[in-house]
Parts: structure tokens; C-alpha cells; sequence
């Protein structure tokens, strides 16, 4: 069984709201920890879906969208300014196997390993958005992930939340319902 695009693309738009990415780090504890205030998670976290960053080379800065699938930024809600840590969600897509899944970690290292900024939304364009000091991924698999995958990621020593279907039907509810 694969994993399919409905429960790829429900995962995306759902964390790609603060709270539901929250919600995400409350499965994995040493990330939520680094939450600055959850009394204020409007203002101390940022979603980024399908993130874009500008790589500084010596002559000039090139915008170039990074393989992950949301990065969730720490804002310190007093300064108003981007904390030192990057959590990177990839969520697990249909057909991905282990290696491609590890692959886009890897090319998100390679390419995060310079100097870069981030493409703020809108909302969040006046936070300075310089790189960070600490890089961490977070890996989002589903019940029709293979075993496979979720032995490499242990292997691998990188953390991954299991998806429990409840969420993915109680967002595509959410989607279908009427206000």
C-alpha cells in the first residue's frame, strides 16, 4: 500500500497553520521545547509551505525553493525577531521511497550549508530573516509508509512523527464543511 497524494496534500495544508504545526511538535518534545512562548504562538512561530531561500554567493543572492515541505521558524515574541532554530518538515509523498525521502534532508544540508534568508510570508516580511544556528528535520510518515522507511530513519538516527489518520479525515472535514 502507498501512501496517497490526498494524505500528502491534507499533511501540507494542515501544518502549514502555526497551531496545527504546533500540534505536530507536541508529538516530538524536544521541539516543542524550543517554542519560545506558546502563550503567543502567533507570534512565536512561522509556517513556511514549500519554502523559498536566498542563497548569498560572493556576487549576488539567488532564490532557490528548498526540498522540504514546511519550515517552521521560532520568532521571539517580545524582539519580534527570528530565533537561531529551523525546524524542517518533510512529509512523506506518494511513491518517495527511503532514499528519496533521506535525499531531500540532504540536499536541504547542502544548500542550507551557505549563507541565506528566508522569503517571508507577507504577514512576517519586517522579521529579520537571516540563517539560522541550529537546523533540525522533522519527518512526517503515514500508515502506508513502509517499514522500511521508518527503519532507515531510526538507522539514520533522525526523528519522524507517524500521521494518525483521525487528523487527516477530521482536516478533510474541515475542508468540506460549510461555514
Amino acid at each position: 500500500m502507498h501512501v496517497q497524494k490526498s494524505d500528502y496534500e491534507v499533511s501540507l495544508a494542515e501544518y502549514s497553520n502555526n497551531l496545527a504545526a504546533i500540534a505536530l511538535l507536541k508529538e516530538h518534545r524536544p521541539y516543542l521545547e524550543m517554542i519560545p512562548s506558546l502563550r503567543r504562538p502567533d507570534e512565536s512561530v512561522i509556517t513556511i509551505p514549500l519554502p523559498i531561500v536566498r542563497l548569498r554567493s560572493a556576487t549576488d543572492l539567488q532564490a532557490t525553493c528548498l526540498p522540504c515541505d514546511v519550515a517552521i521558524l521560532m520568532c521571539d515574541p517580545e524582539w519580534k525577531i527570528k530565533t537561531g532554530v529551523e525546524i524542517l518538515l518533510f512529509i512523506h509523498r506518494p511513491h518517495e521511497d527511503f532514499s528519496d525521502l533521506l535525499g531531500r534532508w540532504r540536499k536541504t544540508q547542502v544548500l542550507l550549508d551557505k549563507d541565506y534568508e528566508w522569503l517571508m510570508p507577507h504577514r512576517h516580511s519586517h522579521i529579520l530573516s537571516e540563517g539560522a544556528n541550529s537546523i533540525y528535520p522533522l519527518f512526517v510518515l503515514f500508515g502506508e509508509t513502509s517499514e522500511r522507511i521508518q527503519r532507515g530513519l531510526v538507522g539514520a538516527e533522525l526523528p519522524f512523527i507517524m500521521q494518525t489518520q483521525w487528523l487527516v479525515e477530521e482536516s478533510e472535514e474541515g475542508l468540506t464543511s460549510s461555514p
